[in-house]
């Protein structure tokens, strides 16, 4: 449990149907922060093969996908994504929730495990995020969990139907030297 009886966990096929109800009922709540999505992105079809490539691109050690369940419902998500070793050891973190989930602190508690996983599972040194300049919430999630902010990205991704500018942020996770 990560918090208030919500459960994190590696993202299945099985969860194809339940994500496409979530997503459906939180479509609108949404829209403002999510990049153009198809109809079928709403279907079970649609989160079949969503997560069919998170699984394959999970396999190939360039994302750690994840559920958020209560009482087996999926209620959010988050990904560890972009995953690049080496010099950068670097990694991106991008998140949802329920609209009746929102404000309990589940967000918060899913980015700061999904760091903990980053550090000492991935051996990454960093994670960054972005949100658009008025997403208040999900900065406060960042900022919870140790996240600071290090600039704007101008037009730096296509929501809502236009290229949209992003604060950007960052959390080390350690000072040690990159695995080898």
């Amino acid at each position: 449990m990560i918090a208030d009886g919500v459960e994190m966990r590696g993202v299945t096929l099985d969860d194809a149907a339940g994500l496409a109800d979530t997503l459906a009922r939180n479509r609108e709540y949404m829209a403002p922060c999510d990049p153009y999505r198809p109809e079928e992105f709403y279907t079970e079809a649609g989160q079949r093969a969503r997560v069919e490539a998170l699984l394959a691109e999970r396999d190939d050690g360039r994302t750690v996908p994840f559920v958020l369940t209560a009482g087996g419902v999926p209620v959010g998500g988050i990904n560890l994504g972009s995953i690049t070793h080496g010099p950068l050891c670097s990694g991106g973190v991008g998140y949802w929730v329920d609209r009746a989930w929102a404000g309990r602190g589940l967000a918060t508690a899913a980015v700061a495990e999904v760091c903990r996983l980053a550090r000492d599972e991935v051996g990454l040194h960093r994670v960054q995020a972005g949100t658009l300049l008025d997403n208040h919430g999900s900065q406060r999630v960042l900022a919870k969990a140790g996240f600071t902010a290090y600039g704007v990205a101008p037009q730096y991704l296509h929501i809502n139907g236009a290229w949209r500018d992003h604060r950007l942020f960052q959390r080390l996770l350690h000072d040690d030297p990159p695995r080898r």
